[in-house]
């Protein structure tokens, strides 16, 4: 295991060491000049939020909560837009007892209605007493919040407009909990994470003194979103801890806008960030569209972090190449592996290492289930690359376990399991599901399949994403991945995932977006797309094409296979292709 690294004094070291809660951390860093800052998609600063002034403003709004009379531990909804308001009412929930529950943006959610309901399963999981929302989103929180017992909704403004009593504050202690968090995963059946201020406080001391090795000159910068773990706890809370500024974009604007993301690393000097893989791959096209590096300067991005899905070798080894030019260096390439369910973070790579990729063959991975190491100079159609995420952070425990409960050696493929300080207590108020994931002695199933190599976590891929055909394991990124480079498509148009045929056996289905009308024009993309998949892994696979942007996507963003799954099964993706080809067959005169 990696000791920290000694780049914070040590008196730093202590501090953030000493902290039990996380208001504690809060009051320590409103004594400094440090803060967060908001951008608009102009790249203007638009706000200001010092940590001094974060925290007067929220116990001023924790004294109101609590006399207008919400109970100590009651929820509290609170839409996670990216800006000063959502800090305050997370810590005056903090300062005042109350159980914060972010809640997603309309984001990839596929339209109103369907956000609502989305909303809607949260909020009757939740069943919080209060609820915020700015005035743009609070149609929505009300629509969705409509039959439940919630008094008290509004905007933030309202319940600043709340008198502000003469009351003792009633802060959570160490042992109590701290937010809920919703599991990216969390769109048809929500599974709402129970974050403690002990787990919370172990994960954000492992980040900062162990996965980023923080300095005392670091600058964040990000735009990843409120209401997901790596934004809430990598860029909103474990800052806070650290003492450290942090510079946001909101997502919808680095959607519009996503060099802009880099821009702001260059002129204000930012040294930590993180993406999922699909960020570092727009801004690649985005360049290459624009072709504008000019003035760019990322000599000082220390820690370029990558999590959140299944990372993609090739996608980073194009962001180098482009970027490399505007000073980005290959080692500041920061690999990790977590999940809300163990709070954010489990393992990182080594800092200042660059990318660990890890070349296996493909046949024996796909039926042994053995990840055999090839030389480089092997024909790359039959390697497959998985990228090493480090070790378990300090008291924190990775292990990889075949069908039958025992560890596997190195290179076995298996399920991933995790224990330490940081693993949730459980999914709230559901003992059963809880049950299923977590045992009695603190290990959780992760749901994640991978391996090790002397200790290292080498992630692999979902247990249930998983397709097997004739006994081949297939990645369903691999298939996305191989229809993502014909010409014209795009990350996300594709999803690929596993259904019986008639006959029982396992085959590979892939719903591609198309947006071509005419006939021939579907057709060949058809072809294309199995000709794709053929070549890439090795099998055939049945293709449907869908409308633009109708495929699911979870609450954090991502691709959703299993709903995609769900919505084939019930004929959600009706073919004009195919009708057109019974139609034409019924139009040939027999004989």
């Amino acid at each position: 295991m990696r000791l920290p690294t000694a780049v914070v004094s040590e008196r730093s070291a202590s501090r953030i060491e000493s902290y039990e809660t996380i208001v504690e951390a809060l009051d320590d860093a409103a004594r400094t000049p440090l803060g967060f800052s908001f951008y608009s998609v102009k790249g203007a600063r638009t706000d200001y939020l010092g940590y001094r002034d974060l925290r007067a403003r929220a116990i001023d709004l924790a004294r109101a909560l609590i006399q207008v009379g919400l109970p100590r531990g009651a929820r509290l909804a609170l839409m996670a837009e990216t800006g000063p308001d959502f800090m305050v009412f997370f810590f005056a929930c903090q300062y005042a007892g109350l159980v914060p529950v972010p809640l997603p943006l309309p984001l990839n959610l596929g339209g109103k209605e369907a956000y609502e309901e989305r909303l809607a399963r949260q909020l009757r999981s939740a069943a919080p007493t209060a609820g915020v929302a700015s005035a743009e989103l609070l149609p929505a929180l009300r629509a969705a919040a409509e039959g439940l017992d919630m008094p008290l909704i509004g905007t933030p403004e309202d319940f600043y407009a709340l008198p502000v009593g003469k009351v003792a504050l009633r802060p959570f202690a160490k042992d109590d909990g701290c937010y809920i968090q919703y599991s990216s995963g969390s769109t048809r059946s929500p599974q709402g994470v129970t974050v403690t201020q002990k787990s919370l406080l172990a994960n954000a001391r492992g980040i900062i003194l162990e996965g980023l090795e923080v300095r005392p000159d670091d600058r964040c910068v990000s735009w990843l979103p409120l209401y997901h773990d790596m934004g809430l706890v990598g860029f909103c809370l474990a800052p806070i801890v650290a003492q450290l500024p942090v510079d946001y974009l909101a997502p919808q604007d680095f959607a519009r806008r996503p060099l802009l993301w880099l821009e702001l690393m260059s002129r204000n000097r930012g040294t930590i960030s993180f993406s999922p893989t699909f960020g570092y791959d727009i801004c690649v096209k985005r360049a290459a569209k624009s072709g504008a590096l000019d003035g760019l300067d990322l000599s000082r991005w220390r820690v370029a972090g990558i999590g959140g899905d299944m990372i993609q070798p090739r996608v980073i080894r194009s962001f180098l190449e482009t970027f490399e030019p505007a000073g980005f260096k290959p080692g500041t390439m920061l690999a990790s592996y977590g999940l809300a369910e163990s709070t954010l973070a489990v393992s990182f790579a080594p800092v200042g290492k660059g990318l660990q990729v890890d070349r296996v063959d493909r046949e024996e991975i796909a039926v042994n289930q053995r990840a055999v190491r090839v030389p480089g100079r092997c024909d790359p159609a039959t390697v497959q690359e998985f990228v090493a995420c480090g070790t378990a952070m300090r008291g924190h425990t990775i292990e990889v376990r075949g069908e039958d409960g025992a560890v596997l050696p190195d290179r076995q493929v298996g399920r991933v399991f995790v224990r330490g300080p940081s693993v949730m207590a459980g999914y709230f108020h559901a003992p059963e599901l809880t049950g299923h994931c977590l045992d009695a002695d603190g290990w959780l199933d992760t749901g994640d399949m991978g391996y090790t190599i002397d200790g290292v976590l080498v992630p692999t891929g979902r247990c249930k994403d998983l397709i097997i055909v004739n006994g081949r394991n297939i990645w369903p990124q691999d298939v996305e991945w191989a229809v993502d480079q014909l010409p014209g498509r795009h990350r996300g148009d594709s999803a690929a995932f596993a259904m019986l045929d008639q006959t029982g056996a396992e085959m590979a289905v892939v719903v591609a977006e198309c947006r071509a009308s005419d006939i021939a024009m579907r057709l060949a993309l058809q072809r294309e797309v199995k000709a794709s998949v053929r070549r890439a892994v090795g099998v055939e696979c049945h293709v449907v094409l869908a409308p633009p942007r109708s495929l699911p996507h979870t609450s954090s963003g991502k691709l959703s296979r299993s709903a995609a799954r769900r919505e084939f099964e019930a004929g959600a993706y009706s073919d004009p292709t195919v009708e057109a080809e019974h139609a034409e067959a019924a139009a040939v005169p027999a004989g």
